[in-house]
């Protein structure tokens, strides 16, 4: 069965990549552990290499195009298998998954402001 496989975290802190090059064409039959693309991340030039095997039956992303983290760059399946509905599915999903915005609630109170102490009198001379 085909599937989409998103864009791996190559770095610690990696949030999204540039294509550099695909290594790996259409058509091409992939490994776990085959190098597929280059991708140029925020410190340096880094592999990607594939966890799956099959067949690469659509890169989803052009060389030289920034992808976010998770988001998909390609398709892998058996030769021959449709992917129509995966290329919709990878066209239509998020470029990366959506942070999960904070329970509305209340506004907390604000702090209170600091009373200023009173100055000291001023001694006599």
């Amino acid at each position: 069965m085909a599937q989409i496989i998103g864009l791996p975290k190559l770095s610690p802190t990696m949030e999204e990549g540039v294509l550099v090059r695909w290594v790996k064409k259409e058509g091409d039959k992939v490994s776990p552990g085959d190098l597929v693309a280059e991708v140029e991340t925020d410190k340096a030039n880094m592999d990607f290499n594939i966890e799956d095997s099959g067949v690469l039956l659509r890169l989803l992303v052009k060389e030289g195009e920034t992808v976010k983290l998770g988001a998909p760059v390609a398709i892998i399946g058996k030769a021959g298998e449709d992917v129509t509905a995966l290329v919709a599915q990878a066209q239509a999903a998020p470029a990366a998954p959506a942070a999960t915005p904070a329970p509305a609630g209340p506004a907390p109170a604000p702090a209170p402001a600091p009373t200023a102490a009173a100055p000291a009198p001023a001694a006599a001379p």
